[in-house]
């Protein structure tokens, strides 16, 4: 049996929402704007400034390529470290450089854990070492040709973990930077022109 309706001239009753809500909502869209304010402050003062990198030298000595298409050689590169900020200093606590030919790794190593100042530039000196690198398909054939015209053409990839410090704070960053194309004399007769790197930097 349906309820009997509401007495005439009365309305029906709305459910009301329930102060707490309204001042939950408050307190959280506050605080939101709150955040907001102070990420535009912090960055207003800071003014980061992008990081800069490029390689100043690069050189190449006891290269041997076997009949068996096997890379023996020592790589030594001078990569510029360009911290162009007034209030950043960098923690670099773990680094590792990559030398590749053609897309082929022939040497890995790491660098030292440094730190860097504000407004700093820092030359680090990066040595690598192929040992008895095997080379595939047409890779060894390839770098047969370029000994012969006296460059060497190598991608460097620099890949670090870096903690940036504002103040007390330190945020936790992944460092990618990518030197390609750096062509390389055998002979240092020829000279070495500077290389500009790309730079990534991720959570």
């Amino acid at each position: 049996m349906a309820p009997p309706p509401p007495p005439a001239g009365q309305a029906a009753a709305r459910p009301r929402h329930s102060p707490l809500i309204k001042i939950i909502a408050g307190v959280i869209l506050a605080l939101i704007v709150l955040v907001g304010l102070i990420v535009l402050i912090t960055w207003l003062a800071v003014q980061p400034r992008k990081l800069k990198y490029s390689l100043e030298q690069g050189s190449i000595s006891g290269y041997n390529l076997t009949k068996n298409d096997k890379l023996t050689a020592n790589f030594h590169f001078v990569l510029r470290a360009d911290n162009p900020n007034r209030r950043i200093s960098l923690y670099y606590d773990k680094i590792d450089v990559t030398v590749s030919y053609e897309d082929q790794v022939v040497s890995v190593n790491n660098v030292h854990p440094f730190y860097q100042r504000r407004r700093n530039v820092t030359h680090l000196d990066l040595y690598l070492v192929a040992k008895d690198a095997a080379l595939y398909g047409a890779v060894a054939r390839d770098l047969r040709m370029e000994k012969a015209s006296g460059d060497l053409e190598l991608d460097v990839k620099i890949r670090a973990k870096i903690r940036l410090k504002i103040g007390v704070f330190k945020i936790h960053r992944k460092l990618k930077v990518l030197c390609g194309s750096v062509t390389v004399p055998f002979y240092s007769s020829k000279g070495f022109e500077r290389v500009y790197c790309d730079v990534d930097i991720d959570d």
